[in-house]
């Protein structure tokens, strides 16, 4: 079994920043793309960033120039720096990976992963 863990969200006036980690968690064996989607009420969830596992990035074009996903693979983790951040930035953001490979006992799974959302407000 996996799972990612988001964590960072909060409160940020206009302009502010804010830094988001999704941890996954157990007997991983390689990930695939990590990005972060986000979700307003009412809305569909929208793709913000995605890194792949030799680095490359895509980008919103709405975040580019003020968000930047990274990731640490030996920690199995995936950040998410935003800054500059706006009003419309404001969503429940989502870590997601596109195929994690894990051991279940001797024999290897693989999965899609999504994790449970963190809040991002952005007001004065």
């Amino acid at each position: 079994q996996v799972r990612l863990v988001e964590s960072g969200g909060g409160l940020v006036q206009p302009g502010g920043s804010l830094r988001l980690s999704c941890a996954a968690s157990g007997s991983i064996f390689s990930i695939n793309v990590m990005d972060w989607y986000r979700q307003v009420p009412g809305k569909q969830r929208e793709l913000v960033a995605a890194i792949t596992n030799g680095g490359s990035t895509n980008y919103a074009e709405s975040v580019k120039g003020r968000f930047t996903i990274s990731r640490d693979n030996a920690k199995n983790t995936v950040y998410l720096q935003m800054n500059s951040l706006k009003p419309e930035d404001a969503a429940v953001y989502y870590c997601h990976a596109d195929r994690i490979t894990y051991y279940s006992g001797s024999v290897k799974v693989t999965v899609e992963v999504w994790g449970q959302g963190t809040l991002v407000t952005v007001s004065s």
